[in-house]
C-alpha cells in the first residue's frame, strides 16, 4: 500500500449524512473517493447520485466492487449493519487494506466485525465518534482502537481527521462511545418526554426555569429545540445505536432499563416522522423548527386525535 494517504482511494460504505460530509472534506483535498450505499437504485437514489456528481465521488455497484478498489474503507452505516457490512466487505478485501469502522456498535459487535475483516487479510480498526459529526465535519473527535490503531492514526490525521488512539485492545473505544450514548441519547429522549408532557399540562415555563436554576450553563430552550430536531431527523438511526448501547450494558452484566426506554422513545419519534407528522422528510424545513413547542404541539395534537 502507498505510504502517502493523500494518494489513497478511500471507499465509503454508507453515503448518508456522515458519508457525504467525509466525501466532501476528502474531495476538497483532491483525495480519490468512492462510495456504496444500499439506497442506490431505490427511492433515494437521485439525491445520492446528484451529490456524488457534484463532488466527483465514484459510486460503486456493490460492497465487493467498492472494497476491491479501495486502500482504506470507512464503514459508516446504521448500527445493526456493522457486522453484515464487515462480512460483505471481507469477501473482496485486498491484503492489507485498512477497514475503519465508524459505526455505533457494542464492543462485542466490533470484535465480531474485526474477526471477519482480519481473517480475510484486511486490517480492521474501530473508530468511536464522540459527538455529532456536522459541527466538526471530518475533524470530529475520533477514538481509535485495535492492534492497527497506532499505525493508522498518523495516516488519518494527515488527511484531515482528528483521531487519537484509545487502546490497542478492540472494544475499548466503542465502550467509551456506548457509555457516553447512555447519557446523550438518553438526555435527548428525556427532554422530548419531559418537555412535551410539560407542554400538555401548561407548565413548560416553570419546568424550564427550574432546569435553568439547577443547570445554569445550559440554554434549555436552544438545547431543547436541537434535541427535537436531531431525534426527528435521525431517531431511527439513534434507536438502532441505543439498542447496541443496551447490548453493551448487557455485556457488562447489567440490565439496560434506561437504554431500552431511550431506544423505544427514539424509535417512536422516528415512526411519527416517517408518517409525516413533522413535515416532508428531505425538505429544508423538515426538523428545523427553532422552537421545540411547535413539534411538541404536533405530537400532542396527534395523541389527542388518537383519543
Amino acid at each position: 500500500m502507498m505510504s502517502d494517504p493523500r494518494r489513497w482511494q478511500i471507499g465509503l460504505v454508507g453515503y448518508g449524512e456522515v458519508g457525504r460530509i467525509l466525501a466532501e472534506d476528502l474531495r476538497q483535498q483532491d483525495i480519490k473517493v468512492a462510495a456504496y450505499d444500499i439506497k442506490l437504485g431505490g427511492e433515494q437514489d437521485a439525491p445520492l447520485r446528484d451529490h456524488a456528481a457534484k463532488f466527483d465521488v465514484a459510486l460503486a455497484a456493490s460492497h465487493a466492487e467498492l472494497t476491491a478498489r479501495s486502500d482504506c474503507i470507512v464503514s459508516a452505516v446504521t448500527a445493526s449493519q456493522t457486522v453484515p457490512v464487515a462480512k460483505a466487505c471481507a469477501a473482496a478485501i485486498n491484503q492489507g487494506t485498512w477497514f475503519l469502522d465508524f459505526n455505533s456498535a457494542s464492543p462485542g459487535a466490533k470484535q465480531r466485525a474485526a474477526a471477519l475483516v482480519d481473517d480475510a487479510g484486511g486490517r480492521y480498526v474501530e473508530g468511536a465518534v464522540l459527538t455529532s459529526v456536522p459541527p466538526y465535519r471530518i475533524k470530529v473527535p475520533l477514538l481509535l482502537g485495535g492492534p492497527g490503531a497506532r499505525e493508522l492514526e498518523p495516516f488519518l490525521n494527515a488527511i484531515g481527521f482528528s483521531a487519537k488512539v484509545a487502546s490497542d485492545k478492540l472494544g475499548v473505544s466503542s465502550a467509551v462511545k456506548m457509555c457516553r450514548s447512555i447519557m446523550i441519547k438518553g438526555l435527548e429522549a428525556m427532554v422530548i418526554e419531559s418537555f412535551t408532557t410539560a407542554r400538555a399540562y401548561g407548565v413548560e415555563d416553570a419546568v424550564l426555569a427550574s432546569l435553568a436554576e439547577t443547570f445554569p450553563a445550559i440554554d434549555w430552550e436552544k438545547q431543547g429545540a436541537y434535541f427535537f430536531q436531531r431525534v426527528i431527523e435521525h431517531g431511527r438511526r439513534r434507536a438502532e445505536e441505543v439498542r447496541e448501547v443496551a447490548e453493551t450494558v448487557r455485556e457488562a452484566g447489567l440490565t439496560p432499563w434506561s437504554a431500552q426506554g431511550t431506544a423505544e422513545r427514539q424509535a417512536w419519534v422516528a415512526d411519527l416522522a416517517d408518517e409525516g407528522l413533522f413535515g416532508v422528510r428531505g425538505t429544508k424545513e423538515f426538523a428545523r423548527s427553532a422552537d421545540w413547542r411547535t413539534e411538541a404541539d404536533r405530537i400532542l395534537a396527534r395523541i389527542k386525535r388518537e383519543g
